[in-house]
């Protein structure tokens, strides 16, 4: 299997892989295709398929913020069960940012990721594909060592439309593995970098980050 970073629209696998995200994801978690073309070009966003035997069976987009020292997964996509893609592209992935965070010279504090909370979106099915069932992914990340950061999270719809996403909730990966709180400065500033992309953001929204702005820490809870 191969672990192919895409740059351009224009690259063949791009097609398939934005295919696979609208199998998978709701509508309002996909970016429309042509909308792409910037962030795939940014050098800061990286964008990698799992390629088996010629067909895109996996991706995943994550990105490494060297001034917070924390990186963000964007979102992983598991097209096809029994080939291993899940782990294949959670271990290449952090090999890289491993490798980023060593050429800045300052370690990774750790990761964070939008997750699922599966009570709340159990009329949509993923694709089919069994790997992506929320309940399955829930349970896998919680494994890889996922934490749920402790405060009722939403988040501006990527149709860029101003409404409220609520069917998630924001987890971390500290590398320290002992680690139960978080910085809530650290949780705002991240948020405010990267949803600065969306100019239609909910009050609900803006409310969370203000709140969370005026906390010290925030406690990290088992997924």
């Amino acid at each position: 299997m191969d672990y192919i970073r895409i740059t351009s629209i224009d690259n063949p696998l791009f097609r398939d892989m934005h295919n696979m995200m609208k199998e998978v994801f709701p509508p309002e978690e996909v970016l429309e295709y042509s909308l792409w073309k910037e962030p795939l070009e940014d050098p800061g966003i990286r964008v990698f398929v799992a390629v088996h035997e010629g067909k895109v069976v996996g991706t995943t987009e994550y990105r490494y913020y060297e001034d917070f020292q924390v990186a963000m997964t964007d979102f992983t996509i598991i097209g096809q069960a029994g080939l291993g893609i899940g782990r294949f592209l959670a271990r290449r992935r952090w090999k890289d940012l491993e490798e980023l965070a060593a050429s800045t010279g300052k370690p990774m504090l750790g990761m964070f990721a939008e997750i699922y909370d599966p009570y709340r979106i159990e009329d949509h099915a993923f694709g089919g594909v069994k790997p992506m069932d929320p309940y399955v992914r829930r349970e896998v990340l919680s494994h890889l060592g996922y934490k749920r950061i402790d405060f009722p999270y939403v988040h501006p719809s990527w149709e860029n439309n101003g409404e409220a996403v609520e069917e998630l909730d924001l987890c971390f990966l500290p590398t320290d593995e002992d680690a139960e709180e978080i910085s809530a400065q650290l949780v705002a500033a991240f948020l405010r970098r990267y949803y600065a992309v969306l100019a239609n953001k909910p009050e609900a929204w803006e409310a969370m980050v203000a709140g969370l702005e005026a906390r010290e820490t925030i406690a990290l809870k088992p997924l």
